[in-house]
């Protein structure tokens, strides 16, 4: 595909939007993104229509493992919802356009609800492999930023307000229901890095000293060009390794798949929660 940039990205979205809705009798309530091992969301989703990214005009193509490359259509809680079983990262070699992409696509399906997840290393000394963290603010440490160069008005404004990433009203109906269910979770900051490596004992000492709870390598882009056009955004991160100088040494995608398979079941009921009651 040609690469997507400030000129043409309105219009790329809007063909590719088309498309999609011309598959769809449905229109999608919900956007979702299934992260790095989380994909078996995808299990409670009663299909109406699945399109792998390669069929779909513009799309980029996820080229991670563990992430599946398609979007799934149907029902979820009794909610119709647009599912990306697969993301696209910025250290893969796409630009910012590209990674997020599939959100502006969403906003102009008539989507102004997103989730995000993902799994990320703790670099809060209290957090725990498999905890599941609600993320309630983010710092973006990526060297490009998704709304760099000539804005269009058709999306959202030129500078946007950044006060709320992530929707409180979503958080409060997620952590109410955790606390009845005595289901245990943390909220936390969460920084996002380009990778593709996982970071030194150096770095994350410096993510910890810089505020955050957490890191990872996505996420971010992909919360602000939502913001960007207005959608109201939901995050959550399964911790899959932590800040132990005698654990980082183990630290592989093997293992982070792992452990976030581990913490699905979490993941899965207040994301259903949620998306059934809000």
């Amino acid at each position: 595909m040609s690469k997507l940039n400030p000129e043409n990205l309105y219009d790329k979205a809007r063909e590719t939007a088309d498309h999609l809705l011309d598959l769809t009798e449905e229109l999608p309530e919900y956007g979702i993104v299934l992260g790095s091992g989380l994909g078996s969301l995808s299990e409670d989703i009663d299909i109406d229509l699945e399109v792998r990214y390669e069929h779909i005009p513009n799309f980029p193509v996820s080229t991670v493992e563990g992430h599946k490359g398609s979007l799934i259509f149907g029902w979820l809680a009794g909610k119709y919802v647009m599912a990306m079983n697969g993301r696209f990262h910025y250290y893969e070699g796409y630009n910012m356009y590209e990674v997020t992409f599939p959100e502006r696509v969403m906003k102009l399906m008539g989507i102004n609800k997103l989730i995000v997840s993902n799994a990320s290393g703790g670099v809060n000394r209290d957090y725990k492999i498999g905890d599941v963290m609600i993320i309630r603010d983010h710092i973006n440490f990526f060297p490009e930023h998704p709304l760099r160069g000539k804005n269009d008005e058709r999306f959202g404004p030129r500078f946007v307000n950044m006060s709320e990433p992530y929707s409180r009203k979503m958080i409060e109906v997620v952590e109410t229901y955790a606390r009845s269910r005595q289901i245990p979770f943390r909220k936390g900051v969460y920084l996002g890095l380009q990778g593709p490596t996982f970071e030194t004992i150096a770095e994350y000492n410096m993510v910890r000293v810089l505020g955050a709870d957490a890191v990872g390598m996505s996420t971010v882009p992909e919360v602000i060009v939502a913001k960007h056009m207005d959608m109201e955004v939901f995050g959550i991160s399964v911790i899959t390794d932590i800040d132990d100088p005698d654990l980082i040494q183990s630290v592989n995608h093997e293992e982070v798949m792992k452990e976030a398979k581990k913490a699905e079941p979490v993941v899965r009921d207040l994301v259903q929660h949620l998306v059934k009651t809000y």
